[in-house]
């Protein structure tokens, strides 16, 4: 009977790729070693905490729509269907796209913007990057003889899958396609990690840009999950109506959004071609007349699997009909996506940016959101060298070791990218507005004393 590493080998997958960082003696006889990489990536407190991280609507407010868990999820069980179905190892798919998301901050993208604006001067910040940080460093698991931590310590491959966008800050001007932010995945003082993992990486494909087909899958099947999601909960919650979509006025200022949020490399024309051939599948006929009862839900849950069932079908039969049977394991291969079906899912994108975050961004919560970020942020940074009394105790060990404050600057953005909505929103409310209130209060009884 063979081993679990005589199965890695067989489906394609090398020693080196099985390597970690920090190299660790013991191996499991029971279990692959990607599907120890799994089972550390379910077990984090990272993960936990994607539970009450928002989405698409602020975590907590809504029992139906997603969270950044349920999302993860989603993502994972679709990027391990178009993994088998393309030769790959589906537990190192399942990896990435469980770990995608565990850097971003409170607030998701909102948050997000912020936390960039603060770290400019130190290397950025981004979610994808500070996952990295994350699986690398900041969650506790696996340590170097000398006490530095390689956080959960995946092997290369697994790793290697996560890096959603293979290149630095300063890289990122060259290379992010991102039409409103910079995108990277990989801070100054976390280049080392990057080295050690893509060694062996082809030399003929530059490294800045290439990435592995398991991390080619989770990106798309993140796209395809949320391009598909983001809409159905936009339905739920009456932001959006499928049957208005395809008019001509609506559509022309969904596509005008779609640009502006994407980049104008997507063609209006091709655009409205997609949303036109996504109005006449009978999924969405069928969807088109939402009154929340169980039935409506049901025609609902019909469409987005059908959507999805789409989506990863052209793409694998696609890939297939290019590469052919074999196991397109790590960089034997690349994606390939069909055109139309590019443009079908940057259109459910742009329903979701019409109907939801454009509007989104002209509300007053979403600038107290971004107050909040940097209140918490200035808060942990008001003692100068001094640690904070509201650092935590695993990032007030980080606190003592810096030695700038740039260093300090970039402990403070973990802990606050770290806190779910809610963590956030309690601790602003505990140290900036409770405490004004009682200002306010103190004040005005001072004053009735003196008169």
């Amino acid at each position: 009977m063979p081993t679990a590493a005589d199965r890695i080998r067989f489906e394609g997958y090398s020693d080196t790729d099985e390597q970690r960082w920090a190299p660790e003696s013991a191996k499991s006889q029971e279990r692959t070693e990607f599907e120890r990489d799994r089972a550390r990536l379910i077990h984090s407190s990272a993960l936990r905490r994607l539970g009450a991280k928002t989405q698409i609507q602020t975590a907590g407010t809504d029992d139906f729509v997603r969270t950044r868990l349920t999302h993860s999820l989603e993502v994972a069980q679709i990027g391990r269907q178009i993994g088998e179905a393309l030769g790959l190892d589906p537990d190192v798919v399942d990896c990435a796209c469980l770990a995608h998301d565990l850097g971003h901050p409170p607030f998701g993208h909102n948050g997000e913007k912020a936390l960039a604006q603060i770290a400019t001067a130190i290397g950025g910040f981004e979610g994808n990057a500070q996952t990295f940080r994350i699986v690398t460093r900041l969650e506790p698991k696996v340590f170097f003889p000398d006490g530095r931590s390689a956080g959960v310590n995946l092997t290369r491959a697994a790793l290697d899958a996560t890096v959603k966008y293979p290149w630095t800050y300063a890289q990122a001007p060259e290379f992010s396609t991102d039409a409103r932010s910079l995108k990277f995945c990989i801070y100054p003082d976390d280049e080392e990690a990057f080295r050690w993992l893509r060694l062996g990486a082809p030399a003929s494909m530059p490294s800045h840009v290439v990435k592995p087909m398991e991390g080619q899958v989770m990106d798309l099947a993140d796209d395809i999950a949320y391009s598909v999601h983001d809409v159905e909960d936009a339905v739920v919650m009456n932001l959006c109506s499928l049957a208005d979509v395809a008019q001509v006025d609506n559509l022309e200022r969904i596509i005008k959004d779609t640009q502006n949020w994407y980049g104008k490399k997507w063609k209006a024309e091709k655009l409205t071609q997609a949303y036109l051939r996504l109005a006449r599948l009978e999924a969405w006929q069928d969807a088109l007349d939402y009154r929340a009862a169980r039935r409506s839900l049901a025609a609902l849950k019909n469409l987005t699997s059908s959507l999805i069932g789409r989506f990863c079908s052209s793409v694998e039969q696609a890939t297939r009909d290019t590469y052919g049977n074999d196991p397109l394991t790590r960089y034997s291969a690349s994606l390939v996506i069909p055109e139309e079906t590019e443009y079908e899912i940057i259109a459910m994108k742009g329903i979701a940016v019409h109907y939801v975050m454009q509007p989104r961004e002209e509300l007053y919560y979403h600038r107290y959101q971004l107050q909040v970020i940097q209140d918490l942020v200035s808060l942990l940074m008001e003692k100068g060298e001094k640690p904070s009394p509201f650092l935590e105790p695993e990032f007030a060990e980080d606190w003592a070791q810096a030695n700038n404050d740039g260093e300090r600057l970039r402990v403070a953005i973990d802990q606050v990218a770290s806190l779910t909505d809610n963590s956030a929103l309690r601790l602003h409310h505990d140290v900036f507005e409770t405490s004004t209130f009682m200002e306010q209060q103190s004040a005005r009884y001072v004053g009735k004393d003196a008169q």
